[in-house]
């Protein structure tokens, strides 16, 4: 029996689905916290919230940017997923408020100076995701995707345990950890998905040779090796033994991206910036295992997480709206700088020009790419979404 589905929706068109104000947000809040952070690391600002520099910088990165692109990218697929429509109009207005909140709490204005109720303002919009998620999904009785809730519950965890620490021990490692590795399995588990499935598509239209590899036992060991490895990082990061169980994954996901044929897709920009994206992952977990944390952090963080929301965020945006799947240049050029911010900022020590640091170079060519995005799409996220006249390209 079809679902009862809801009435039609005549608010504002930013509140008419998650993806539209979640990757705006996302892209606002990506062109401007960088800026202030190096501004508040080389004391030019001060944040007042309960949080030192750099782990308010970790913290808003994960639990801030990156918990509005999943949300936003959640909201998109759990219609795909139930066959109801999307939560839209003050539901969605709901959310938006409790991210907003969190983001000021976290920098102390307006007022949320005590860390118990910073903690409590912040972490309620993870909370709510998770209560919205498991309604939909009930009420459409789509119980495999159920298992959804599993990841949002741990990453809701890892950010109250990142304020925890904090509030206790002054500073965090456990929740910061735990929460990058909770959003790289994510990385993982949706990219191993949609990525060879995007790329199978695209090469049986234009008869590109040999198509990616079905899903198969050795991506679910790819998997299942991955968590492994990311929760012994968790726990024990610079332990040897650790190390190696990071290398010897990284060259499973290696493998794992090689047969998707992402080399085959050179003619769709949209296609290669998710592969370039995935490829941080083997490169990030590879420099953690050989114990340059600091760097691989950033592999992972800037390129990995960085690169592949973007890549997400543009595809979406463009077949949501009703556009063609195509990137034009700016969208592209944005990207590359976004992977160049990766490698500059993993190599910051080594890097000066000019009398600029790694730092503060990584820090201004992630700010123009991500302007540039903001530019291209946020209008697109504000608008109505246009009727394609003529079958698009494929992706």
């Amino acid at each position: 029996m079809p679902h009862k589905r809801r009435k039609a929706y005549y608010g504002p068109t930013l509140l008419s689905y998650g993806f539209r104000p979640f990757f705006l947000l996302a892209l606002i809040f990506a062109s401007t916290v960088i800026p202030l952070w190096v501004a508040t690391y080389q004391g030019f600002v001060e944040i007042s919230g309960p949080f030192q520099s750099v782990d308010w910088h970790v913290h808003e990165m994960l639990f801030g940017y990156s918990a509005a692109v999943i949300c936003g990218f959640l909201f998109t697929a759990i219609p795909n997923w139930t066959g109801r429509m999307p939560i839209r109009g003050w539901p969605l207005g709901v959310l938006i408020f409790l991210w907003i909140a969190g983001r000021l709490a976290m920098s102390g204005i307006g007022g949320f100076r005590p860390p118990f109720i910073v903690l409590i303002i912040d972490s309620s919009f993870l909370f709510a995701v998770g209560l919205m998620v498991v309604i939909e999904v009930v009420a459409g009785r789509n119980w495999k995707n159920l298992k959804v809730i599993i990841p949002i519950l741990i990453f809701l965890g890892a950010n109250i345990l990142y304020h925890t620490e904090v509030l206790t021990q002054g500073s965090a490692e456990y929740g910061r950890r735990l929460g990058f590795a909770v959003v790289v399995f994510l990385i993982t588990l949706i990219g191993g998905r949609v990525i060879p499935s995007f790329t199978r598509n695209w090469l049986a239209k234009s008869n590109q040779g040999k198509l990616p590899v079905p899903f198969n036992r050795f991506d679910g060991v790819c998997l299942v090796a991955g968590a492994c490895a990311l929760i012994a990082w968790v726990i024990l990061p610079n332990a040897r033994f650790v190390g190696w169980i990071l290398i010897i994954t990284s060259g499973l996901h290696l493998v794992r991206l090689l047969r998707w044929r992402g080399y085959r897709t050179f003619r769709s920009p949209l296609l290669v910036m998710l592969h370039v994206a995935y490829s941080f992952i083997p490169l990030g977990l590879f420099v953690l295992g050989i114990g340059a944390q600091t760097a691989g952090l950033h592999l992972l963080g800037i390129g990995a997480i960085g690169g592949m929301t973007t890549a997400v965020m543009m595809r979406a945006s463009l077949g949501h709206t009703g556009r063609a799947l195509i990137a034009s240049s700016s969208l592209v050029v944005a990207f590359l700088l976004i992977v160049l911010a990766a490698i500059i900022r993993s190599a910051a020590p080594y890097v000066e020009v000019a009398m600029l640091s790694g730092i503060e170079i990584a820090a201004i060519i992630w700010t123009i790419g991500y302007a540039m995005i903001l530019f291209h799409l946020g209008p697109w996220l504000c608008s109505a979404s246009i009727k394609r006249r003529t079958p698009s390209k494929p992706p």
